[in-house]
């Protein structure tokens, strides 16, 4: 137990020394932290889910529900939320001075991840195997997705007996469908020269065995207990159905589906519901849909959302001010979270030789000159103050010269308000396959950064 606290110190900063009874503190709170997150994942296998389970964590805490429809009143400590297309939800604790001086302090992460969405027209018959055609969302790592028993949840729409449209939940909580692997003795070439998928032939799932196509409506339909025929669309995903679980031989590890990004939805909003009422600057929380293909929709983070909520917060503050919006941006700060590439120690080599971020060693801090992330100079050196008061040493992340780099919704979001941003997220290994892996004591550190972020 002593060398395993000792390595943790070492990794947490020289200038940050604790003891191994400390570092042992410690582990036990990321541990916890770690097991509230899974139950938050578990509960959450489509956006729609993720942000229903925020909205009742938020109306927990004493938020209230606002429409867009609505002119808003605010005053000094109140805490609303919006939500946009069911996947898209801001909250936020209005500041105890207006925006136009205090400005917003904001933390956006996203509630989607890649899996495989069912299409309008799915069901399929094949050599004896009834079947559901699926488009494959975002960018999936798609051999990560064979041979995992396969659930089906999301949102259902359908006209009520007064002839109006309404929304469901679904969540068939089940394993129904398989996307089952070639043997090898049918590829022996698989091993040695690769798995190639193709998305259109490879990816469908399997549901069961007979000649007749699946109706899904009426599998929909028993699940809701509604009439099949009311059901007038749907947006469906397949998810796998194995648990979250706590991993390595000390618990230091976290394996689940979708750490990408409900890790930071749930950080944020654990540091959100931990603020005081009598906040300085308005502190807010955006989590957006979409941000897995692009960003470009209605409630993505490219959308008017975000903007429309801040602008109107700076509006109905009681004591508005002349130009209040573009003077909060310009005093704004936000904090772009989604999880950071940790090197792999089988191939190293994929990081640059002095950005190589570790699991369990805090934040990493993610620069990209090209602005495939948005932080600066300036706020690389805010968050990095954030980091040291919460009492550890963040680290860097810069893709490699040779490689392509990913995105967030950080740049997005800061072209669209003009708004400095910096962009951040704890190390994880596996991103965007079925099942991913973060480390449990980045999960508690994350949560504690936020909540400094906020005060």
């Amino acid at each position: 137990m002593t060398s395993s606290a000792n390595e943790m110190d070492t990794s947490l900063g020289e200038r940050f020394p604790r003891t191994p009874e400390q570092m042992e503190q410690l582990r036990a709170k990321g541990i916890a932290a770690a097991k509230r997150l899974l139950s938050f994942i578990d509960a959450s296998p489509t956006p729609y889910h993720a942000t229903e389970n925020v909205a009742q964590q938020l109306r927990e805490d004493g938020f209230e529900l606002l429409s867009e429809r609505d002119a808003w009143t605010l005053e000094p400590g109140d805490r609303r939320y919006v939500v946009r297309s069911a996947g898209t939800l801001i909250a936020f604790v209005v500041g105890a001075r207006s925006p136009a001086e205090a400005g917003f302090r904001i933390i956006g992460a996203h509630t989607d991840s890649p899996n495989l969405r069912v299409k309008p027209l799915p069901s399929l018959t094949r050599k004896g195997y009834q079947q559901l055609g699926v488009e494959v969302y975002g960018g999936a790592l798609l051999s990560t997705w064979l041979d995992r028993d396969l659930s089906l949840a999301g949102r259902v729409v359908y006209r009520t007996s007064d002839g109006e449209l309404d929304t469901l939940l679904v969540d068939l909580r089940r394993p129904i469908g398989r996307v089952a692997s070639l043997a090898v003795h049918l590829d022996r070439t698989v091993n040695t020269e690769g798995l190639v998928l193709d998305k259109q032939k490879h990816m469908v799932p399997l549901l069961g065995l007979g000649k007749d196509k699946i109706d899904l409506a009426q599998e929909l339909a028993d699940q809701l207990e509604l009439n099949p025929e009311a059901i007038t669309g749907y947006d469906l995903c397949f998810y796998d159905t194995q648990k979250g679980s706590l991993g390595g031989l000390r618990d230091e590890l976290v394996f689940s589906a979708r750490i990408d990004d409900l890790a930071n939805c749930h950080a944020a909003i654990e540091a959100l519901c931990g603020t005081p009422d009598k906040l300085d600057a308005t502190a807010v929380v955006a989590l957006y849909d979409h941000e897995e293909c692009g960003s470009r929709s209605a409630a993505g983070a490219a959308s008017s959302v975000l903007r429309d909520v801040l602008g109107r917060v700076a509006l109905a503050y009681p004591e508005g001010q002349v130009q209040a919006f573009p003077r909060a941006m310009a005093t704004s700060v936000l904090v772009s979270a989604d999880l950071a590439h940790a090197v792999h120690p089988n191939y190293a080599d994929r990081h640059d030789d002095n950005h190589v971020p570790a699991i369990n060693r805090g934040l990493v801090i993610k620069t990209n000159a090209n602005q495939a992330y948005a932080t600066s100079g300036p706020t690389a050196a805010l968050f990095e103050k954030l980091c040291h008061d919460v009492g550890y040493e963040p680290q860097h992340f810069v893709t490699r010269s040779d490689l392509p780099c990913g995105s967030t919704i950080g740049p997005i979001t800061a072209a669209q308000l003009g708004i400095q941003t910096v962009d951040v997220g704890a190390a994880q290994l596996s991103m965007h396959s079925c099942r991913e892996v973060a480390g449990s004591l980045d999960v508690y550190l994350t949560q504690q950064t936020f909540q400094q972020f906020f005060r």
